[in-house]
């Protein structure tokens, strides 16, 4: 029998990231679905034998480098735990879309 499991809230998510990181709402939606997605994909859990919690996310993305914005910091995470576990690359967030609009 599996155990179904909350995973990310993401209204807490994006909460959360507005105020750690002063980001663009539409960039926090993205990295927040993209956060929920990942941590409904069971991969988080299989590799590190725990749930991705809303802290998990929030702590990682603030050691990327200081300089990077919100999606930036996001594929750098994604970026670690791919080269250290492989099949994080699908969850990264395209960064080649016009923010402006």
């Amino acid at each position: 029998m599996r155990v179904l499991h909350p995973g990310v809230d993401r209204t807490e998510l994006e909460q959360e990231l507005r105020d750690a990181f002063d980001a663009n709402s539409d960039i926090v939606t993205v990295v927040a679905r993209q956060a929920r997605d990942l941590s409904e994909s069971d991969q988080f859990v299989t590799d590190f034998g725990a749930e991705l919690t809303v802290e998990d996310v929030v702590d990682n993305l603030a050691d990327a480098p200081d300089d990077y914005q919100l999606a930036e910091r996001w594929n750098w995470w994604l970026g670690a735990l791919d080269l250290s576990h492989g099949g994080y690359a699908r969850f990264s967030v395209r960064q080649d879309i016009d923010k402006t609009s």
